[in-house]
């Protein structure tokens, strides 16, 4: 992993911006992902929609790409009958595809900084973008929808077991950092944790998925999730993920309250993940429906005055909402 990197984005006084749901927005493109691999069966049957839906990211101003090995696991790919050596390979290229979305964007942006230069004698500098490898939960692997529950009836000890292995491959893979993600206990977070502090040159961040306004989705108070980072000097920020956007003003002042470390935030869209059906139900978060500037305005500009310092979206979350949070977010305060 390159010289910390995310504290090099960190660094200025701005807010960073992340990317949103690249599952759903393969989906909405057209992509089938009703496999239980869901988006990471697209690393092997066509990488070039990953590699396109990060590039959209990037150019709606995300500076973080977030890579498909969100259900990438050793053992999500044996049942499909791929062996470990392969396994392993495609977890990586999931960071090889965003490095290679994060490279086209900057050839892009080089033209435009070439074409810039010639009509007025200034460039434009390269932006820093960075390339986040998913490590998401347990229950991911289960494909059940156990992530909103996180009611598995494993230890901390036998967690960590299961993600050491995908945790290696992604720690070397390439990446900036780590982005453990869309953890529903406090349980995982720890086993998470754990795996972080066994390798000092590792930055990540963590992230917890919210039943409400107070507890994850396996009902443990949030201050005992958020704590978890505070000890941990290779976490580097620590907030919520896949949560209801109506949850998520207070969530970050409990935070604020708790931790030093930066507060992220990337909700989801506020529709419901129906996991024995593989459809989503209810209606959209007016914050986050498509086209709707006036409720992203509103909710971005709350989650920043709260505390928050690294926002997104999760499921249902497209590039045109990325490109208003980055517009809102880079708008002069006062």
């Amino acid at each position: 992993m390159s010289a910390r990197p995310f504290d090099q984005l960190l660094g200025g006084n701005t807010v960073v911006i992340l990317d949103g749901g690249l599952g759903t927005e393969l989906e909405r493109r057209g992509a089938d992902l009703t496999d239980p691999l869901w988006s990471a069966r697209l690393l092997a049957d066509d990488p070039e929609a990953i590699v396109a839906i990060h590039l959209a990211y990037y150019r709606a101003g995300a500076q973080v790409a977030t890579t498909a090995s969100y259900q990438a696991t050793f053992e999500g790919f044996g049942v499909r009958g791929i062996g470990r050596h392969d396994a392993a390979g495609l977890m990586q290229r999931s960071v090889q595809l965003a490095i290679e979305a994060r490279r086209r964007y900057r050839a892009e942006a080089g033209l435009a900084a070439v074409v810039t230069a010639s009509a007025t004698g200034a460039g434009l500098a390269l932006p820093n973008l960075l390339v986040a490898a998913s490590v998401g939960p347990y229950g991911a692997m289960l494909a059940d929808g156990s992530e909103y529950r996180g009611d598995y009836g494993l230890s901390v000890a036998q967690l960590r077991d299961f993600h050491r292995p995908r945790f290696a491959v992604l720690a070397s893979s390439g990446a900036d950092l780590l982005a453990l993600e869309t953890i529903p206990s406090v349980d995982e977070g720890r086993a998470l944790v754990e795996l972080v502090e066994e390798q000092p040159d590792v930055q990540a961040w963590l992230s917890f998925t919210c039943a409400d306004a107070a507890h994850t989705r396996r009902g443990d108070p949030i201050e005992e999730a958020f704590d978890l980072a505070e000890r941990c000097p290779g976490i580097r920020a620590v907030g919520i993920n896949c949560t209801e956007p109506v949850h998520v003003e207070e969530l970050i002042g409990r935070a604020a309250g708790l931790t030093t470390k930066p507060i992220i935030v990337y909700p989801n869209g506020g529709e419901r993940w129906n996991a024995a059906g593989r459809t989503w139900s209810g209606a959209a978060d007016d914050l986050f429906s498509t086209g709707v500037a006036a409720g992203v305005s509103t909710g971005v500009s709350a989650w920043l005055a709260a505390g928050a310092r690294i926002v997104g979206g999760c499921c249902r979350v497209g590039p045109e909402t990325i490109a208003e949070i980055a517009r809102i977010a880079r708008m002069p305060v006062g």
